[in-house]
């Protein structure tokens, strides 16, 4: 049993505990500072010989089944070596670890599963982040609340990290178990608890798929409107975490719009409710908005009040093409002012969709040889009638900006096969060629200005890049290709160009990340969007949450 703190001869415990807290603060320096090299990329598996490997597999950690990145293998065998001797968080999980965590979890009795397989640990590793790798010591699959809090009270006093996912289709790095430790995998707490008609709103566990959640409130002439590209696979948990948003957030708004209450478990295994279960809530702080894009450092979700509205039982469907890239830009700001309010308004580059074509086998849909650029432009109504005024008030706005004659999706299956076409873009992207994709976000009357900057930058610094988005609401999806770029230009000159596209980006007014999460990836740029006082603000309210820094840690926060 523990001593308490009556118990302890209280100054050797103190000079212990200054120890291991300036070890971990070293730690914690040393694993930021090597982290911004991009340590485990797996594009150079093969830098290092198997031999070697496993001799630092031998002296470091038999978990040791890190990847690195070609041009300074050496260099980085050695800043691995000294991440794993000064880390308090990595080989947490000895056997006997291990079973002390097991017999906590059995406390509970509720089927919670533990994985500690290479397999399932390789599976947990990763995101759709690019090409990084990050092994966690176990992976924990809680079925309950209680489980949650099992492993969070285990993980506070052995001062493990925690890491939350669901099904890992985010694209910052917001998944990632940086610094090993337990991958806490919400994917079996995946009920639907109740489907209220009555108030319009459905209450539904983390694990839950975002298509199973639109499904259920379909069913009942209800709508749950967000609906990012990974729909069909993504969580509720992960949406929350990263505030997602999709095609339709430029009516609709993102996940924080339609958030009402949520049970979280903290850092301590503490359960709290964020809010209450009503449309108007304006007692004390609005704890719910604050985890709303947390991505899994102040807490774990574990259960979602989410609210519906009535589902609009009419759509049109319609692609414009355009001869540039920046007209088709510079029309979407003139819908609005149209006094059209679409439903979805998105933007493709001609090589986007042609890698799209090229990724499904589908090249029926139009594309003419002329067309630089896309609008794929949705409006809705709840009847028929009310489709045709928001369409013939579109028409003379694409004519205005050039746009060739509208093709129209005249059925469901159409419909279908463009949004599938739209929502394969960042896969059939990613299939083409090792790349970076930045979330950026303007004003939708700067998308034109941004639109340029990025192709100016990318002639200077000699790379490829692929853009599409949302552009009703001014995000757009910047994807650099490596293509044949050397080693050098990509992990020497490429963060530079990024740096500069970002400071464009928040020249213009824009931010960051329209969608997506800081996470991993973007956090050493997040100085350009955030003041030091407010960073510091955010940062205080993360050792409120989290004092010991075990929830997610690595992510959000640039080095110091």
């Amino acid at each position: 049993m523990p001593q308490t703190d009556s118990e302890r001869n209280v100054p050797l415990y103190q000079i212990f505990s200054f120890v291991k807290a300036s070890v971990a603060r070293l730690s914690c320096a040393t694993r930021e500072v090597k982290a911004l090299k991009n340590v485990q990329n797996k594009s150079a598996h093969e830098a290092i010989n198997f031999p070697v490997r496993c001799m630092l597999s031998i002296l470091i950690g038999a978990d040791f089944c890190l990847i690195f990145p070609a041009g300074r293998p050496k260099i980085q065998v050695v800043e691995v070596i000294l991440v794993r001797m000064f880390s308090t968080n990595s080989s947490q999980l000895s056997p006997s670890a291990l079973t002390s965590l097991e017999a906590a979890l059995a406390e509970v009795a509720d089927e919670t599963v533990v994985i500690t397989t290479d397999e399932g640990r390789a599976n947990a590793s990763h995101d759709e982040t690019e090409d990084l790798r990050f092994l966690p010591d176990a992976v924990i699959e809680p079925r309950t609340t209680a489980s949650v809090q099992a492993v969070m009270r285990w993980a506070t006093e052995h001062r493990v990290p925690v890491t939350a996912a669901g099904a890992r289709t985010g694209l910052s790095g917001g998944a990632l178990p940086v610094e090993g430790g337990i991958a806490l995998n919400m994917r079996r707490m995946n009920a639907i608890l109740e489907v209220d008609t009555l108030n319009h709103q459905i209450r539904v566990q983390p694990g839950v798929i975002v298509h199973d959640l639109k499904q259920a409130a379909a069913e009942r002439g209800l709508f749950y409107a967000v609906d990012p590209s990974s729909f069909g696979s993504c969580t509720i948990g992960g949406n929350i975490a990263e505030n997602s948003g999709g095609p339709r957030a430029v009516k609709y708004g993102v996940t924080k719009d339609w958030v009402l209450n949520l049970e979280v478990v903290l850092a301590n295994g503490e359960v709290i409710r964020t809010g209450a279960d009503t449309l108007k809530n304006s007692t004390g702080y609005n704890l719910t908005q604050l985890m709303v894009g947390s991505e899994g450092t102040l807490g774990i979700v574990t259960e979602a009040t989410l609210k519906l509205r009535p589902l609009p039982a009419h759509q049109a469907l319609m692609l414009a093409s355009f001869h540039s890239a920046e007209a088709a830009c510079a029309c979407v700001a003139s819908v609005f002012e149209a006094g059209v309010e679409p439903s979805a308004l998105e933007f493709m580059e001609r090589d986007a969709v042609l890698l799209a074509q090229a990724f499904t086998g589908d090249n029926t849909l139009p594309l003419p040889a002329n067309a630089a650029a896309q609008l794929l432009i949705e409006v809705d109504a709840f009847r028929q009638d009310a489709l045709m005024p928001q369409v013939e008030a579109l028409l003379p706005v694409l004519e205005r900006h050039g746009a060739m004659d509208p093709w129209f999706a005249e059925d469901e299956a159409t419909k279908e096969r463009l949004w599938f076409l739209r929502r394969r873009v960042g896969e059939a992207v990613k299939a083409a060629s090792t790349y970076k994709e930045e979330d950026t976000v303007v004003p939708r009357g700067k998308l034109p200005a941004l639109l340029a900057s990025v192709k100016e930058i990318g002639q200077r610094h000699g790379f490829r890049s692929i853009c599409y988005g949302h552009a009703g609401d001014g995000n757009l999806h910047v994807n650099i290709l490596r293509d044949d770029l050397s080693d050098e230009a990509w992990t020497e000159q490429l963060p530079v160009a990024i740096r500069e596209i970002f400071e464009q980006v928040v020249g213009l007014g824009g931010t960051l990340s329209g969608e997506h999460g800081i996470g991993w990836v973007q956090k050493h740029y997040l100085d350009l969007a955030v003041s030091p006082v407010a960073l510091a603000l955010m940062q205080g309210i993360k050792r409120q949450f989290d004092p010991l820094g075990i929830l997610n840690p690595g992510k959000i926060w640039p080095e110091a």
